[in-house]
């Protein structure tokens, strides 16, 4: 009779259980491999035919008529265009979402590609040439395929998994709403609820399928600001019988950046305060009575958010005041600090190395660009990271930009990136049981 001690069946147990992480993981990379020639022809279809926010009809459309062909539950209409699919496991476990943007930029291409845009649409009134300008076609492609793949491990998964493709991420038009934010008011992260939501966004600046990450404070939040300088109009020639509000309107946008460099602690979090729009005027000889500056801030920090809020208001309505001048400030939030949550992070660092390969995965400083992703951390532990689609041979200096018309993404290693997002839903129910 052959009688195992309690340290043989201990052992015995591990090294079945590290064959079984080791099988997942193969197989993992096999499928994900296989559909690298479908993730291309996906990303290259949505890229000739783009959409811009709250008016993905199409793109919502071509990721259901897949979704529904791999059996899943789908549901449609989400915050005007998002589509929400489920895929129940056959083990018990949490509830895992994965999110991929759908909009395009009202940016006209300039790369010569086979697959370009040339598509337009209308945006506030004007007909504009649509491109996606930041990669978002890559995501819906990469998310598509995590969906195929996982779909045919169902006996491996344990718990749910919530793919969430979320239209306007680059913001609603006009006074409308839309993206994470109208996401989340209509029920995404419920019913069922989810209990961790991972994303990530691929970049134009490092080399393909590698991967880069920052526990905490990753992106920045977005708010933009208005404000509005009322003086008093005159005759070109005799400015001292007006109340000049473009002259107020300089002072105010020097003043802005004295707040950056002369008043916040930078030691602690970068802040960017940047006048991106300047409207005042109708005559080159004529001083107007009104003046408009529009601009974006970036903090890191939700305290020092309130405190350049705060700042921007004392500053540009004093400045005013000085010159018997008015300013109307107003700000609207666009999106939160995207907050990675640290623990969640430590712990699925070795899931981004199984699946991109342990050097190409690292740590990264914050960011000043925003994210919408950052309401979903909101409603549950949240992890966004960094993908690599840098065109092979190109210096990081001289990337192209993303929200340019010169944009252009390698999507040669579009696999690893569903391999990633496999590889985190496959981990992380196991993780949260030691």
């Amino acid at each position: 009779m052959n009688y195992k001690t309690p340290l043989t069946l201990f052992f015995s147990s591990i090294l079945a259980l590290a064959c079984g992480a080791q099988s997942i993981q193969l197989e993992i990379e096999q499928k994900a491999s296989k559909i690298q020639s479908s993730l291309v022809e996906w990303r290259r279809h949505l890229h000739q035919h783009p959409e811009l926010s709250n008016r993905e009809y199409n793109t919502a459309a071509y990721i259901v008529s897949y979704l529904k062909q791999l059996g899943l539950e789908v549901s449609t209409g989400i915050a005007n265009t998002g589509v929400v699919a489920i895929l129940k496991g056959n083990k018990p476990g949490p509830v895992m979402a994965l999110r991929a943007d759908m909009d395009a930029l009202p940016v006209k291409e300039r790369v010569k590609l086979a697959y370009a845009s040339v598509d337009s649409a209308e945006y506030l009134g004007q007909r504009v040439p649509v491109m996606h300008a930041c990669g978002h076609d890559a995501h819906v492609a990469m998310l598509m395929g995590t969906a195929a793949v996982l779909s045919t491990m169902k006996k491996d998964i344990a718990g749910t998994v919530k793919f969430i493709f979320q239209p306007a991420e680059e913001g609603a038009p006009g006074t409308e709403e839309g993206g994470a934010l109208l996401m989340v008011k209509q029920g995404v992260m419920d019913n069922p609820k989810v209990d961790v939501v991972f994303g990530m966004h691929i970049e134009s600046w490092f080399p393909a399928g590698e991967i880069r990450y920052k526990p905490g404070a990753f992106m920045a939040s977005a708010d933009w600001f208005s404000i509005k300088v009322t003086g008093k109009s005159a005759h070109g020639a005799q400015p001292w019988q007006s109340v000049d509000p473009i002259v107020i309107s300089a002072q105010i946008i020097e003043g802005l950046q004295n707040i950056i460099s002369r008043q916040m602690d930078l030691t602690k979090a970068p802040v960017v305060i940047t006048v991106g729009k300047i409207q005042g005027g109708i005559r080159n000889n004529i001083i107007p009575e009104q003046c408009v500056l529009d601009g974006t801030i970036r903090t890191l920090d939700s305290k020092m958010q309130e405190d350049v809020h705060q700042r921007i208001r004392q500053t540009a309505e004093k400045i005013a005041e000085a010159s018997n001048a008015k300013a109307e400030v107003s700000f609207d939030t666009r999106t939160l600090v995207t907050y990675n949550n640290p623990e969640l992070v430590a712990m699925m660092i070795p899931s981004l190395q199984k699946a991109a390969g342990t050097n190409n995965v690292t740590a990264t400083d914050w960011v000043t660009g925003g994210e919408d992703f950052s309401y979903y951390g909101t409603k549950a532990p949240a992890f966004f990271f960094y993908f690599g689609g840098m065109p092979a041979g190109t210096e990081t200096k001289n990337a192209p930009s993303h929200h340019t018309p010169d944009f252009m993404i390698d999507d040669s290693k579009l696999y690893v990136g569903v391999k990633t997002f496999c590889q985190l839903i496959m981990d992380y129910p196991n993780l949260i049981k030691k």
